[in-house]
């Protein structure tokens, strides 16, 4: 029960699990960072307020260079704060992307369909009695006639 509403709620807001990731990410990059550098003799992250900062502005790739790393670890960390960055950033745009195609997919097959129920064709030696049957059999209420058909629909 408690799995298909979880299944039901990502699937509705899939953006939830990168922002939780995102989250995570920041939470405990900031607190590795702080616990590498604050300790380490002329470093400029000291306090968990500028490893939060540090660790959020890294993230999001904008880099304004007021804080940065050190030590080994903490530049480890860092490493790992800018790929996660954009690996969710992907991650991201992959999601808009898709949602983006299946709500055009889903239009598209809406107009098929809709062409499919509600055109006939009439050949040349067709009959004009054959083409009301046909309309009366697809429960077409109305007639239109096209004099040229184009190969292609834009």
């Amino acid at each position: 029960m408690r799995g298909e509403r979880l299944y039901t709620l990502l699937e509705k807001n899939p953006l939830v699990i990168p922002v939780i990731l995102v989250l995570l990410i920041i939470f405990f990059g900031g607190i590795a960072v702080y616990l590498a550098e604050h300790k380490q003799q002329g470093a400029n992250i000291t306090n968990l307020g500028d490893a939060f900062w540090w660790t959020i502005v890294t993230i999001t790739t904008v880099g304004y260079g007021e804080y940065y790393p050190l030590t080994l670890v903490g530049r480890a960390v860092g490493i790992f704060v800018m790929f996660s960055g954009i690996s969710i950033v992907v991650i991201i745009v992959g999601i808009i992307s898709q949602r983006r195609i299946k709500s055009i997919e889903s239009r598209t097959e809406t107009v098929n369909d809709f062409m499919r129920k509600s055109l006939i064709t009439i050949e040349e030696s067709s009959s004009v009695q054959e083409a009301a049957n046909r309309m009366k059999d697809k429960n077409i209420s109305s007639l239109v006639v096209v004099d040229e058909i184009v190969d292609h629909w834009v």
